[in-house]
Formats: structure tokens, C-alpha cells, sequence
């Protein structure tokens, strides 16, 4: 039996041995000031997860920046963790965070960009001439491809832009204001539908037609995806539309390949026939609703497309309901489950395959994704014909293709020219030849990612399948035209740069094998082929997504085709 005294309970004085409590909630605190200018600024529109990217946008533009207590207070609007605000604010490039307690950045920021064209044409010096004339009242730094790269350099100062900028007419720019660029002439709605536009789309919706009759012509014409893929189009319509609904359907109008401009080119001169053919493809498809997903860089086609979609929504012509999404300045998201991922309000981290995005795509439903371009001649070829396609063609290629380029050329810009033109023909014939003082010396086939080749191959077909066994790709027929003035491996480094600027970062090999190969070839000593062809191997096998896969194919080129460029103390 125990003998311990029995324990009695003795209360204890009040206010003494207790936890006080928080004066505050854990975490960011939320500024009311910051809540109201941001719950005055979104308005009623709605606070669903997949706007953030639309959110950031508006906080954007209406203050320059992106301040924490606005991505705080935007957090706790949206109820989502201010981590996810923070990882996406900081994933794309468009957006400028300042942290807490960081400096407030200059009101003026001016982009001067640095990808391969502009670079060719004088970007460093630009931006070195522009820090020393305007540097101490406006921000200056670089960007990657504005898609502007028949117009090399080019300079953005908010949504203004720019082309064959001079340090003088920057600095005119900046004293204007941020006041946007005027809208060229356009083929409107009402000088379309005079033409005979949205007839082929009036007999879809009126059942003259049928989404199989479509399918089928798509299949005879051969349009393949020409945003550099080159997926046979009427299949991937089949795909999407064996699915089982609801079903949607999304628009990769975010062209961020260095040297590719062609989608900005249509949009700006004939924007319904894209619209037709996106709204004959969500016809056929069965979709719900379209997301168009645009890039950051090409206001002048939002405006456009906003005004232009209202005309046709009031005319009777769009059924499904359609979403203009801006992009923020991500050349992975245009890679299609990346571009999805941007669409939810995510960062563009690409999905694993399988399953597709024609199974499980956009908010989990299958989903037809289209380029730009490739919609934008649906209506053709199908009114005219497969005949009228087929017709065109050189070296046994058949039909045309839409070509931008940029580089050494007298009259740089887009050209729809047959499939299989060589680019010697294609300078001569459609550029007015090499410009003055230059002579050919080699070519990117396929922008950023297709690889570089030379002169000696200067006669090849350019198409799909025909340039793979030289180690290049036609891609999104971006042809950069290098003369006897540049270096093949200084060409190849900034290529690199740019892809370990835009790599996503979420596998290795893309995120490391980028850095590690920049950091090789940036060395003052000789390049290390053997490493670089290890580490181009590595990128190649395991990268996720085709970003990591393509990025050493200009190196490769280089050492393939251009040796002596290595020894050239300029490509350092």
C-alpha cells in the first residue's frame, strides 16, 4: 500500500502560467491597403485558381511591378497559399516581383532583346549605349525573342516596341510615354464576311456538313500541325473527337521560338480566317469552350482579337464560349501540356505522356490543341481543295509553307513559298538575295531549337523528315540566315543561353545539362567536345520535354559542321 502524500490540485493565480495569445494570424500578414487596391482592381470578375495568370496581368499593368503585399493580398482573395501566388509570379519572365522591403523598381523599364537575330544586330551595344545615355532614369535589361525578328534589334518599353532600334529612337520612345503601337490595316469582319468568309462555317452550323466530311478533307489536304510538330491535323481531330465529352479545345498562339514570327504575321493582317478555322475545329470537336492562349509580346493582336471576336459573337457565329489568355513570357509554354498547365493559372511545368492531351488535356477533359497558323488555312483547303495544295511543291514535297526570316537578307520577313524550296532559293527568289556586304555562310532551319547548317547544304529540301539526318529540324520554319560575318559557335552559345534561361527547371538533365554546357563553352580555353557531347547526350536522352531534348543541336551543328569556328576568340 502507498504511503505518498495524496496529491491535491492547487489552482493556480489567474494571469499567471498561461500561453498568451496571438495577436495575429501565423504567416503573411495581409495590408488592408493592398487588399482593397487589389479587390478594387479585380472587380467582380471571378476569383477562380485558373485566372491567377489574368490576375498577375492586371496587378501588372496597373502598378508596373508586382509588390509582396499585392501578391499577399491576392492570395488571400483567391484562397490560395501565398506560396502558389509566389511560384508562378516568379516562373514567368514578364512579371517583375519585388520582394519585401526591396527597393521599388524604376517606373521605366526598357527591354532590349538578346536572342540570336537581334544579337547579330547589335543588342549588346544597344543596351551598353542605352545604360550610359538613359540608364540613370529608367531601368534597362534584357529579354529573350519578342517575335520582331525581321525588325532586328528590337527594344519594348511597356506595350510599345521598338523595330530597328537605335539608342535615339529608344530614348524617343521612352520620352512618349507607354503609350501603345497604333493597329495596322486588317482585313476587318465586315471586309471578310464580303469575301465570302464564314461561309464554310455557316454550312457546318447549319448541318450542311458534317464534322466526319471535314475530317476527311483535312486528312486528303495533308495540313499537318505547323507549329513545328507536324501531326497530321485531321487526325488529331479524330483523336480529340472520339473522346468521350465534355470536350474542349485550345490555341498555342504563344510562338517564343527565336526567329519565328509567322502566327503575329497573320493574326495582324488576317485575323477571321484563324477564327473560322478555330471555331470549324471546336465545331467538330464538340467543344465547349476554346482557350486562346497569346503570347505577352503581341498586344497589338489581343487588341485585335477582342474586337474582332465581339463582331463575330454578335453576328451569330461563335457557339462555344472563347477565352483570350494572355501569356507572361515563357518559351516553354509552347510546349502544349506546359501551355495547359499556364491555362489552369499554374507555372508551365510539361505534363508526362501518356495520357495525351487529346485524352486528358485542359481541367482534366480531352482537348484539341491547334497552332495558330495551322487553323488559319483550314478554310482554304478545304474550300479549295486538295488539288490546289497538292499543285504546289518542289523536289517532290507537296504544298506551301510559311517561312520567317530574319538574319542576313535584304528583305527579311514572312513568306508563304513551296514545301521543299531550298534556302538559297529562298533568299534569292523571295529576300532579294544576301544583303549587301555579306556573303552566305550558313542557316538555322528551325530557329532556337532546329540546329545550324551550312552553306555547302544550302540546297536542300526544306520540309518535314528532310532534315533529320543532318542532325537539324524544320520546325516552325524560323530560318536565321548566318553570312561570313558570324561566328557559327558564338550563334550556338547564345542559343544556349537562352535555353538555360528558359528551361522549367523541373527535370535535371534540361535544368543542369543547360547551365553546365553555357559554363563550358562561356571558358576561356577551348571547348571541351568530349564533355559537351556527353552532357548533349544526356540532355537529349532524359530531358522530359523536347525543350532539353533540342537545346544541344546547335551545339552539335558547330562541332559537325563549323570546327573552325571554335578556335575563334569572338564566340567567347
Amino acid at each position: 500500500m502507498s504511503t505518498a502524500p495524496e496529491q491535491t490540485s492547487v489552482p493556480k493565480p489567474p494571469g499567471k502560467h498561461r500561453r498568451k495569445g496571438r495577436s495575429h494570424r501565423r504567416g503573411r500578414q495581409v495590408d488592408p491597403a493592398a487588399l482593397a487596391e487589389v479587390r478594387a482592381l479585380l472587380g467582380d470578375r471571378p476569383r477562380r485558381a485558373d485566372l491567377l495568370v489574368e490576375h498577375l496581368h492586371l496587378l501588372q499593368d496597373a502598378y508596373g511591378h508586382l509588390p509582396a503585399a499585392h501578391l499577399a493580398a491576392l492570395a488571400a482573395e483567391m484562397r490560395l497559399a501565398m506560396a502558389e501566388v509566389y511560384e508562378v509570379a516568379t516562373f514567368y519572365h514578364n512579371f517583375d516581383v519585388v520582394k519585401e522591403d526591396a527597393p521599388k523598381p524604376r517606373e521605366v523599364t526598357v527591354r532590349v532583346c538578346d536572342s540570336l537575330t537581334c544579337a547579330m544586330f547589335g543588342a549588346e551595344a544597344l543596351k551598353d549605349a542605352l545604360a550610359k545615355s538613359i540608364g540613370g532614369t529608367v531601368r534597362v535589361k534584357y529579354a529573350a525573342c519578342m517575335g520582331r525578328c525581321d525588325k532586328a534589334p528590337v527594344a519594348r518599353i511597356g506595350n510599345r516596341y521598338v523595330n530597328d532600334a537605335t539608342p535615339e529612337a529608344v530614348k524617343a520612345a521612352v520620352d512618349a510615354g507607354n503609350k501603345p503601337d497604333p493597329l495596322p490595316d486588317y482585313v476587318d469582319f465586315d471586309g471578310y464576311r464580303g469575301d465570302g468568309g464564314y461561309r464554310l462555317l455557316d454550312a457546318c452550323l447549319n448541318g450542311e456538313k458534317t464534322p466526319d466530311a471535314i475530317i476527311e478533307a483535312l486528312d486528303e489536304s495533308g495540313l499537318r500541325g505547323l507549329g513545328g510538330a507536324g501531326f497530321p491535323t485531321g487526325r488529331k481531330w479524330r483523336f480529340v473527337r472520339q473522346e468521350p465529352g465534355p470536350r474542349l479545345m485550345a490555341v498555342n498562339a504563344d510562338e517564343s521560338e527565336p526567329g519565328t514570327f509567322k502566327d503575329r504575321h497573320y493574326l495582324l493582317r488576317d485575323p477571321h480566317r484563324f477564327l473560322e478555322g478555330m471555331l470549324i475545329g471546336a465545331w467538330a470537336v464538340e467543344a465547349d469552350s476554346v482557350y486562346v492562349y497569346l503570347r505577352d509580346e503581341y498586344p497589338e493582336c489581343r487588341a485585335i482579337l477582342e474586337a474582332e471576336i465581339e463582331k463575330a459573337k454578335a453576328a451569330g457565329l461563335v457557339r462555344p464560349e472563347v477565352h483570350l489568355r494572355r501569356g507572361a513570357g515563357a518559351y516553354i509554354c509552347g510546349e502544349e501540356s506546359a501551355m495547359l498547365e499556364s491555362l489552369e493559372g499554374k507555372r508551365g511545368l510539361p505534363r508526362h505522356k501518356p495520357p495525351f492531351p487529346s485524352q486528358v488535356g485542359l481541367f482534366g477533359r480531352p482537348t484539341l490543341i491547334n497552332n495558330v497558323e495551322t487553323l488559319f488555312w483550314v478554310r482554304d483547303l478545304i474550300e479549295r481543295g486538295h488539288d490546289w495544295f497538292a499543285s504546289e511543291g518542289r523536289r517532290g514535297r507537296i504544298g506551301l509553307r510559311s517561312f520567317s526570316v530574319s538574319g542576313r537578307v535584304k528583305q527579311p520577313g514572312v513568306y508563304f513559298a513551296p514545301a521543299g524550296i531550298s534556302v538559297r532559293e529562298l533568299i534569292d527568289e523571295y529576300c532579294g538575295g544576301m544583303a549587301d556586304g555579306h556573303a552566305f555562310k550558313g542557316y538555322l532551319p528551325g530557329g532556337a531549337s532546329g540546329g545550324i547548317l551550312p552553306a555547302s547544304l544550302g540546297d536542300l529540301p526544306l520540309d518535314f523528315g528532310t532534315l533529320e539526318e543532318y542532325g537539324c529540324l524544320i520546325g516552325s520554319a524560323a530560318i536565321i540566315v548566318l553570312s561570313d560575318t558570324d561566328s557559327a559557335a558564338a550563334a550556338a552559345l547564345n542559343l544556349m543561353r537562352f535555353f538555360e534561361s528558359e528551361s522549367c527547371g523541373q527535370c535535371t538533365p534540361c535544368r543542369a545539362g543547360t547551365e553546365k554546357a553555357v559554363k563550358l563553352m562561356e571558358g576561356s580555353g577551348p571547348w571541351d567536345t568530349a564533355l559537351l557531347s556527353e552532357l548533349s547526350s544526356c540532355m537529349m536522352d532524359a530531358s522530359i520535354c523536347g525543350l532539353g531534348q533540342a537545346a544541344p543541336n546547335g551545339l552539335l551543328s558547330v562541332f559537325k559542321y563549323f570546327p573552325s569556328d571554335l578556335a575563334d576568340p569572338e564566340a567567347k
